[in-house]
């Protein structure tokens, strides 16, 4: 059985990794060192390792493993504790986050080889990892806040690594500011809390333990308005990390960092914290029907809206974003609609196939000297075998395709969609499958324009790059291909060994639903729908037909197709001008034009007309008494006199 500081190692080990690389290697040994690279990867197998042990404890347990918390601080009665929460929701999201990180540091030692913030880019990288997983180990929602918090500081040294590139520092910027107009709801809800314990300390429940919270739903200390409006609250904080629609805009502009960043950001990292929020204090929203409406509502509206904006991206890392936002849609679709095992199981399958994904898109752009646009590559099917393979294996398993992990997870959420009762279930499931289509078209779309015809040049054939040698493709080194192979094997095996149809002997029947959905709620675990895989993957196969149709076949389709559509392709290509909606109307004309302009007149003229005002009166006042002191003293006499009897004449009339 593990213990709390064996299990505080898991998180202990990242952050001792970031110091020892920011306070030694970096400014005493150098800014390009491999041993960065190393200190980081030895930490982050150390958490794998002991997260491993972490899981087995769990399922040993048959339960989870309650720690004794450690008061922080105590405030009206109330205790902020710092502990830890092993339970199954735990110990899977901890396999994710360091197995996925593990994987992408090792192949960041070749990506990342020669870059002048070499060192700087391993300790933001294991800072960022170290802040995930206290954010999964949080007992406490003040500590799980800290950590949430950091989660976004750190992805803000990420995105903008690159910072001397004003494209990135822009993206840094966009991502932190977005991501804390949702925190703010998050803080709402806390606060909420805050001024609502009695009810809570009346009963011998913590109103920050995240047990207590979930527990006080229970018994009834929580009433479903009570525990809407904190939902609601929540699942603001969780919008802006997971990129929900309308706080989607900073995910795609995020790619401005690292290839490396991309996937864990969107593999494991950030955008999972999100639906993990939702995941942790599940009990809480499921006793409000109009919370898990909203959730299921922004869910399937999210699902399909990123996926209509990615049928007509040419970077292949945006497809990627847009595609992670459209999967995180599937994953809040799940939770509103009571699917709470699916979800986190469609979480845990998206992290490989996801990463797996971004990885070999870095293979990609490594290989045809640096651009990721999928105009100007093509041919490349014999050139990268291993990196064609491995995309071949994550767009089937992001398309649903059996049986790739992807097809198990998204099968799981469909049907628990299709059997419910309530209408707007009914209604994001049709948005699903909808969805299903676009993915599996987009996703097929890319994998042609990269693998398939003949090479367009590449890097140096792309205005937007500064290449003038020219670039032969090749398959990239084997520290880049090797990760890759492990997730394109995890991609092809997660989704039916961790959650069997059949008994396997070691592992049970429906294993994973039946451990993650421990304390999660009336969860009820659905038999295999075949009639309804059979449609989605045939929805499936329509749309990867339909992108052979257009961008392989000998018809070569796409020219006519973008004729007939080339309005919807022009708004799509827009992204729905949104990006021009947030910066030019509501930043630029509302914001800037409008409010800013507004503050600063009543700053001009009322602040500043009060402080002027003051400083007159002082100034006016400081000279009568300037012009008083004249040092006799028969003056001061009768100064004194005609006060005293001032206020006795006051006293008298007054008493």
């Amino acid at each position: 059985m593990i213990s709390e500081l064996a299990s505080w190692f898991i998180f202990f080990c990242p952050i001792l990794a970031f110091v020892i690389i920011g306070a030694v290697v970096w400014p005493f040994i150098g800014k390009q060192s491999k041993i960065s690279g190393y200190i980081t990867i030895a930490a982050i197998s150390v958490s794998t390792i002991f997260s491993i042990w972490a899981l087995a404890s769990v399922i040993e347990n048959g339960h989870s493993i309650n720690f004794e918390s450690h008061n922080w601080v105590s405030i009206r009665g109330m205790e902020i504790n710092v502990g830890i929460v092993l339970d199954g929701l735990t110990t899977i999201m901890l396999i994710v986050v360091s197995s996925v990180s593990l994987l992408i540091q090792i192949y960041s030692t070749v990506y990342m080889k020669g870059d002048g913030g070499y060192s700087r880019y391993f300790a933001y990288m294991s800072l960022f990892t170290a802040s995930m997983i206290g954010l999964v180990l949080a007992s406490n929602l003040i500590q799980m806040f800290v950590f949430w918090e950091l989660v976004g500081a750190s992805s803000y040294l990420l995105i903008g690594f690159w910072f001397n590139k004003p494209a990135a520092a822009a993206a840094a910027k966009k991502a932190f500011i977005i991501t804390r107009l949702g925190d703010f709801g998050f803080l709402l809800a806390i606060l909420y809390l805050f001024f609502n314990a009695d009810s809570f300390l009346a009963n011998g429940l913590n109103p920050f333990d995240v047990m207590d919270i979930n527990n006080a739903v229970t018994v009834g200390v929580i009433s479903s308005s009570v525990a809407g409006w904190v939902a609601v609250g929540m699942f603001a904080g969780a919008m802006g990390k997971s990129a929900q629609f309308p706080f989607h805009t900073w995910l795609p502009d995020a790619m401005e960092g690292p290839t490396p960043v991309s996937a864990l950001i969107h593999a494991a990292t950030m955008v999972a914290a999100g639906v993990f929020l939702v995941a942790r204090f599940f009990p809480l929203f499921e006793a409000s029907k109009e919370a898990m409406m909203v959730v299921a509502l922004v869910g399937g509206v999210t699902a399909i809206f990123a996926a209509s904006i990615g049928l007509v991206q040419n970077d292949i890392k945006r497809v990627l974003a847009y595609s992670t936002i459209s999967q995180l849609g599937y994953m809040m679709l799940a939770l509103g609609v009571g699917a709470y095992s699916a979800a986190i199981f469609h979480l845990f399958t998206h992290a490989f196939f996801k990463a797996l994904l971004f990885l070999a898109a870095g293979n990609v752009g490594h290989s045809v000297g640096g651009t990721f646009d999928m105009r100007y590559m093509g041919g490349l099917r014999r050139l990268m075998p291993w990196t064609y393979g491995a995309v071949l294996i994550g767009g089937l398993s992001l398309s649903g395709i059996f049986p790739m992990a992807g097809f198990w997870s998204k099968d799981e959420i469909l049907n628990h969609a299709w059997h419910s009762n309530e209408v707007i279930s009914q209604v994001v499931f049709w948005l699903a499958l909808v969805a299903v289509f676009m993915t599996a078209f987009y996703m097929f779309r890319a994998v042609f324009m990269i693998f398939e015809g003949t090479y367009k040049g590449g890097a140096k054939s792309d205005p937007d790059m500064d290449v003038v040698e020219e670039v032969v493709p090749h398959e990239s080194p084997r520290l880049m291909v090797v990760p890759i192979i492990i997730l394109a094997i995890a991609t092809l095996t997660v989704g039916w060994v961790v959650n069997p149809l059949t008994d396997l002997g070691a592992i049970p029947i429906h294993w994973f639903a039946e451990f993650i959905r421990v304390g999660s709620g009336h969860e009820e675990v659905l038999a295999f729908n075949r009639i309804l895989a059979i449609v989605s993957s045939l929805i499936a196969l329509s749309g990867i037909l339909l992108a052979y149709l257009l961008y392989v076949s000998k018809y070569k389709l796409i020219l006519k197709f973008q004729q007939v559509t080339s309005g919807i392709y022009t708004l799509l290509l827009a992204k729905y001008y949104f990006d021009e909606l947030y910066e030019d109307v509501i930043t630029r004309q509302v914001f800037y034009s409008k409010l800013a302009a507004s503050l600063d007149l009543i700053d001009k003229n009322f602040i500043d007309g009060i402080v002027r005002t003051i400083d007159r009166v002082g100034r006016n006042v400081g000279r009568l008494i300037a012009q008083m002191q004249t040092g006799q003293l028969q003056g001061y006499g009768i100064v004194t006199s005609f006060g005293v009897l001032l206020i006795f004449g006051i006293y008298l009339i007054f008493r």
